[in-house]
């Protein structure tokens, strides 16, 4: 049982009885304000991103020259023992 056009339309009229379109007009605005604000946020933060690439790439180089496995180090993820 889904939700009717009727039943929207119902549903809306009760809300702008609630609220009022003047409150409703300002619940908008600020929503819309709010969505600006996070689209304009991502595309700052993917501006940013390729900058930051070549000292990820650093890090990733100097984990995978890591020590040598010490002989008495438990594997946890083994499935029998021997």
């Amino acid at each position: 049982m889904g939700l009717s056009t009727t039943h929207l339309l119902i549903f809306l009229v009760i809300i702008i009885v609630i609220f009022g379109t003047k409150k409703l007009k300002n619940i908008g605005s600020d929503l819309g304000s709010a969505v600006k604000g996070f689209k304009d946020g991502m595309k700052d933060g993917t501006a940013d991103q390729p900058a930051d690439a070549a000292p990820a790439a650093a890090v990733t180089q100097q984990v995978g020259t890591a020590a040598p496995v010490r002989p008495d180090t438990i594997d946890v993820e083994a499935k029998t023992k021997s």
